[in-house]
């Protein structure tokens, strides 16, 4: 009787492992161990079935040769069941040795898998925070370039208008100390319309050529009390309710009063010129947290802003409001607030109000005042 065992062949050492994808190897460690779980099976039975023939050679062989035939055969088969489980077990640590490296393989490569993920999220977030920066240098570098046009045209425009208006407006005012009730009121068109330019003209001049810094010690508080009063006492504030929330114990700030004052001013005109009588206005501010930074919120229960309208507040002479401001109010306060190294920016919704938040840094690089003494207007 003839017995043949076969295995099953497996890559030589000097054999390459295809390992470029993590699922296939799994797949290849699943398949290495059922290999070698049939493995175990078949030596198994080998064994058993060496077993039995070299009895029944004995038995077969029992009558010719008495004991001695039975021991022979038995010895073969036991020799044989030696060999073959002696051989099955190097082919079966052979595969748990290829198991042991093409698990440490998956987890090699897995490794590699997860860090270049991480690197990709990684170089994602630089190219997502490049391309914000990027929008950012392109949005300052259109307010620079409109700055430097709108500054060429105050400068070389703003003498040759200024000078002859103020010739008008000095000889309206003579024609007017004469003139009838009805040729008073058109004088009187005249003059607002003269003043308009020249605010206009002024306003441009601001925005273009800002007056440098002059730093003081400034009182918050005691700065928005004095605004709110005046502006109280003009006819578009009359019907609206005004309130200083500044808190009395808010540090004092380094920064140019005067800037700080024309600030606030614009802010609650535009704020007053959106809130329909019976409406409110308020003033407030706050210490930013872990920041050496003052925040400062104009709030109001007026109108709101268009959505479609909010990204061009800050543009130069745009203005809703035809034939009733120059559209430089928020540009001019914009220019001021970055002249301090702070920021500006508009929050609102139509119909439900607009909040300017304007955040200022607490000190200033600078010439001081002496420490007892606050400028507040």
């Amino acid at each position: 009787m003839v017995l043949s065992v076969r295995y099953r062949s497996r890559p030589s050492k000097g054999q390459a492992v295809p390992a470029t994808d993590v699922t296939a190897l799994r797949e290849l460690i699943v398949h290495r161990s059922s290999s070698a779980s049939h493995r175990r099976g078949i030596a198994g039975v080998t064994l058993c079935w060496l077993l039995m023939l070299g009895s029944a050679q004995a038995a077969d062989r029992s009558s010719t040769f008495a004991d001695g035939g039975f021991l022979g055969g038995f010895a073969v088969g036991l020799v044989l069941a030696i060999v073959v489980a002696v051989f099955s077990r190097a082919r079966i640590k052979g595969t748990d040795r290829e198991l042991a490296r093409l698990q440490e393989l998956v987890e090699y490569r897995e490794y590699e898998r997860n860090q270049a993920q991480h690197e990709l999220v990684r170089r994602l977030e630089e190219e997502r925070e490049l391309a914000k920066e990027k929008m950012q240098f392109e949005s300052q570098l259109s307010d620079y370039e409109k700055y430097a046009s709108l500054a060429q045209l105050a400068l070389g425009a703003a003498h040759e208008i200024n000078n002859p208006l103020m010739g008008i407006l000095s000889h309206l005012e003579l024609e007017r100390l004469d003139a009838d009730s009805e040729r008073r009121d058109e004088i009187d068109q005249c003059i607002e319309g003269t003043k308009r330019i020249s605010s206009a003209v002024r306003g441009l001049l601001d925005y273009a050529r800002p007056n440098p810094l002059t730093l003081s010690k400034v009182n918050l508080q005691l700065l928005a009390e004095e605004t709110l009063k005046f502006v109280a006492h003009q006819p578009m504030f009359r019907n609206i309710e005004l309130q200083n929330c500044v808190p009395s114990d808010l540090p004092t700030i380094t920064a140019d009063s005067n800037q700080l004052s024309q600030i606030l001013m614009n802010l609650l005109l535009n704020a007053a010129q959106a809130t329909a009588p019976g409406g409110r206005i308020t003033i407030l501010a706050d210490r930013v947290k872990f920041a050496d930074v003052v925040e400062v919120r104009v709030c109001d229960t007026g109108s709101g802003i268009p959505a479609d309208i909010l990204p061009h507040v800050f543009e130069p002479f745009f203005t809703t409001k035809r034939g009733k401001g120059t559209g430089l109010g928020l540009s001019i306060t914009q220019n001021y607030v970055r002249s301090h190294g702070g920021d500006i920016q508009v929050e609102s919704i139509a119909g439900c109000g607009t909040t300017v938040r304007v955040t200022l840094p607490m000190h200033q690089a600078g010439k001081l005042v002496p420490q007892s003494e606050e400028v507040i207007v």
